[in-house]
């Protein structure tokens, strides 16, 4: 009986990835087939034509295979959140992320990857999509919610997703939730 070539499926199994995707441990790094970006985790990297160059990781994915990999909850904040919502059109040289594990900073490439613990209380419970939007709210602050903002948020959310945000953040903080029911109103217009 002979051994099933475990390497060979590993590899098939992740060239059928698209490009760009991030995983956690391998050993065909070595190969070049993937590459390392921190300590057990790799990506299929991805080759710019125009840059003639394997493109930078995706910092999101790395992100979260990290917190996979340490079985962390995490949730984009600050300037991460706004850029990924599209509020922001600035990419953050500092992606920060809430997260239930220890404070932990990476830095890949020439990007820094900051993982700060933080008490989750507005994001539990939550689905990762209105968690995204309450740490985004936070970081603009609640007098700097603007009819554009709103907008946006609102291209962001179906009418229905718009009645769960807002039955969702029913008990946390006020301020946030009275933004919800101003998304929900947008609908109504």
């Amino acid at each position: 009986m002979s051994r099933p070539d475990y390497l060979k499926q590993i590899g098939n199994r992740i060239r059928s990835l698209p490009e760009g995707s991030v995983f956690i441990t391998s050993r065909l790094s070595s190969e070049g087939a993937i590459r390392r970006i921190v300590r057990g985790v790799y990506d299929r990297p991805s080759f710019s034509g125009l840059l003639l160059e394997h493109a930078a990781p995706d910092i999101n994915q790395a992100a979260k295979a990290i917190a996979r990999n340490f079985g962390w909850t995490i949730v984009p904040c600050g300037d991460t959140a706004l850029n990924l919502l599209g509020l922001s059109t600035q990419v953050p040289s500092v992606w920060q992320y809430v997260s239930d594990g220890p404070y932990r900073e990476y830095t890949i490439g020439n990007r820094v990857l900051k993982f700060k613990h933080g008490a989750n209380k507005d994001v539990s419970g939550l689905s990762d999509k209105f968690a995204l939007i309450v740490q985004a709210l936070k970081a603009l602050g609640k007098n700097n919610i603007d009819d554009p903002t709103l907008e946006k948020l609102a291209s962001v959310l179906d009418p229905e997703e718009r009645q769960s945000f807002m039955k969702d953040t029913q008990h946390r903080t006020a301020w946030i939730n009275r933004v919800a029911k101003e998304l929900v109103a947008l609908g109504w217009e």
